[in-house]
């Protein structure tokens, strides 16, 4: 009796992969599980991933430019006031890095000729508000240091008066 195949132990040649291993699916029961990827789902995320990033970086750029802003505006305000304790009377010349009082003259009446014509009628002081003693012949304005670079920086001021 000849032993025959039966027909489900043949092994058909066209049905066999030459490269199993480079098959986009499992081509056996024992074959890791390949699912299709969702392709909406991978773009969303990585959208998303990338909103974030750049939402941070834009972030920082604004936090940054409004940094710059606030220092830009800190230096006109310096060369303001520099401008103008340039401008007031001051029986001195200035040291650097030494403190220095700004005052504002007190005007005799408000019909004097003087005070009207004057712009600018800031006196540049060494003695402190506290030294004038009860009746200081001015108003205090401002508390000032000359920098190297000769601006002024304000160290205290008068918050009753805009001086800027």
């Amino acid at each position: 009796m000849a032993l025959r195949k039966s027909n489900k132990d043949s092994i058909d040649i066209d049905k066999v992969a030459e490269n199993p291993g480079l098959l986009p699916y499992a081509h056996h029961v024992g074959s890791a599980i390949i699912k299709p990827l969702d392709k909406g789902r991978t773009k969303g995320t990585a959208m998303a991933a990338m909103y974030q990033q750049t939402d941070n970086q834009l972030t920082q750029i604004k936090d940054q430019v409004e940094l710059l802003i606030k220092q830009a505006q800190q230096l006109h305000d310096r060369i303001s006031i520099s401008e103008r304790i340039y401008k007031a009377d001051a029986g001195f010349k200035p040291v650097l890095n030494k403190r220095y009082y700004v005052y504002e003259k007190k005007s005799k009446s408000d019909s004097d000729e003087k005070s009207k014509k004057k712009k600018d009628g800031w006196v540049l002081s060494m003695i402190s508000p506290d030294e004038w003693g009860e009746n200081p012949p001015y108003i205090y304005i401002a508390t000032c240091e000359m920098l190297a670079d000769h601006t002024w920086d304000v160290i205290e001021k008068n918050e009753d008066i805009s001086f800027v």
